[in-house]
């Protein structure tokens, strides 16, 4: 503590910009934009740039300026996606990220999120119920009553476009 207020340490200025969250229920800020939403984080960061592409990756170019009242939940999940990615960072950890997403925007967000594995190198943990999405993980791990009860690297990941649920 300096001067009264809580300095970051080393290691939560790295989770800060290396870790990018996408919580379940959102956590949007109803004051800010979807554009704002996202910038916010992007600038704790340092990659405000990173803002509006990366709304319109997840297909929301034309609702940059809503505010989240003004957009549907998945809408709102894909804000929330959005600001994650922002980021740019080298883990992304994600609590049902596709729930209040529609099948096709769904596969979307997925095969965006392989991309991201792929090209930037990016560890993804994804939690999920959907048992479908697991087919297309590098490695899967299956939990029950808080204990792991199944640890397996997937032998052939299938693409996110050929997931059916």
């Amino acid at each position: 503590m300096i001067g009264g207020l809580d300095v970051p340490t080393r290691g939560q200025i790295w989770v800060r910009k290396q870790v990018g969250f996408i919580f379940q229920f959102f956590n949007l800020v109803p004051s800010l934009t979807a554009g704002e939403n996202v910038e916010m984080v992007a600038e704790l960061t340092g990659n405000k740039r990173n803002a509006i592409p990366a709304l319109r990756s997840v297909g929301l170019g034309d609702r940059i300026g809503h505010f989240p009242a003004q957009l549907s939940g998945g809408e709102q999940q894909r804000v929330a996606i959005a600001r994650a990615l922002a980021k740019g960072p080298s883990i992304l950890l994600g609590d049902e990220p596709t729930g209040d997403l529609d099948y096709e925007t769904g596969k979307m967000i997925l095969g965006l999120m392989r991309r991201i594995n792929r090209s930037e190198n990016a560890t993804i943990l994804l939690v999920t119920h959907n048992v479908a999405i697991s087919r297309m993980a590098d490695r899967v791990i299956r939990m029950r009553s808080g204990e792991i009860v199944e640890d397996r690297a997937a032998e052939n990941p299938i693409h996110p476009e050929d997931l059916e649920w």
